[in-house]
């Protein structure tokens, strides 16, 4: 992946748009994945799970990697 606003990264973000930390393991971070989905997981029994669902889209799009 390239870079904020890449083809990659617009494809990360619309994969964490439908399974949040898809987008992460999409982009090889699979620590990220892991944490995002869980907390997901975890906080939408609350009905709090959209605040890590925005945060896993929005971070899958502006990653920059290395």
């Amino acid at each position: 992946m390239s870079g904020q606003g890449s083809a990659g990264n617009v494809i990360a973000a619309l994969c964490s748009f439908f399974i949040p930390g898809l987008g992460q393991l999409v982009q090889g971070r699979l620590l990220a994945a892991f944490l995002h989905f869980v907390l997901a997981a975890i906080l939408w029994w609350f009905l709090l799970g959209w605040i890590v669902h925005l945060w896993s889209i929005i971070d899958a799009a502006r990653w920059k990697g290395r």
